[in-house]
């Protein structure tokens, strides 16, 4: 099972499988141009940084938020008290944000980065950067995100940038496992010794 890199490892999972449908066919028709995907942090979306670092046209994968799957959370922690390995279930919270340098080409990029995910809503196997440790059987799904547009505001009033264009998708469920068992064996049980008496 994936380690603590898992939560970097989705991420790249995401910019390189949009990556690969836009070298198929880039959504901006124009001879000579190349459609960037970037996995952003922060300072990307600094207008002074923005043009080295991302550039138009591109799309970004920015994770903005990190949360417990509430509904597995329970159910792992039970297995982890059975396996003796704590396992975490994260839901990770993604903002697609497309940039290009008029309304039509935006509208393009989002749509072809949605149609890619549309066709492989679940990440397993190959699809899967071999960064995060995964385990053969392990897959995260990709869905849109169902939050409010007015969240999606609030999101933007905290980075470097005005609001861009953007769709908010959730990869679930990235399982942690921690490195080491929670306790070692049990080596030596005594029962009914008492200390030996003193002469």
């Amino acid at each position: 099972m994936a380690g603590y890199a898992a939560i970097g490892a989705v991420g790249r999972s995401i910019e390189r499988l949009i990556r690969l449908w836009f070298e198929r066919e880039d959504p901006v028709p124009v001879a000579g141009t190349t459609t960037r995907v970037h996995l952003a942090t922060t300072d990307d979306f600094a207008p002074a940084n923005f043009p080295t670092r991302v550039g138009t046209p591109a799309l970004t994968v920015f994770l903005y938020r990190v949360d417990f799957n509430h509904a597995m959370r329970a159910a792992w922690s039970a297995t982890g008290s059975q396996t003796g390995r704590a396992v975490l279930p994260l839901d990770l919270h993604f903002l697609l944000t497309a940039w290009a340098d008029n309304a039509e080409f935006e509208h393009r990029i989002l749509g072809r980065a949605m149609q890619c995910i549309e066709a492989h809503p679940v990440l397993s196997g190959p699809l899967l950067h071999e960064s995060g440790g995964w385990a053969p059987h392990e897959n995260v799904q990709v869905v849109a995100d169902e939050i409010t547009t007015e969240a999606v505001m609030r999101t933007f009033d905290s980075l470097p940038t005005d609001y861009r264009l953007s769709v908010p998708y959730m990869a679930r469920v990235a399982r942690i496992e921690a490195a080491e068992p929670l306790a070692g064996p049990v080596t030596t049980v005594l029962l009914g010794a008492t200390p030996e008496a003193t002469p």
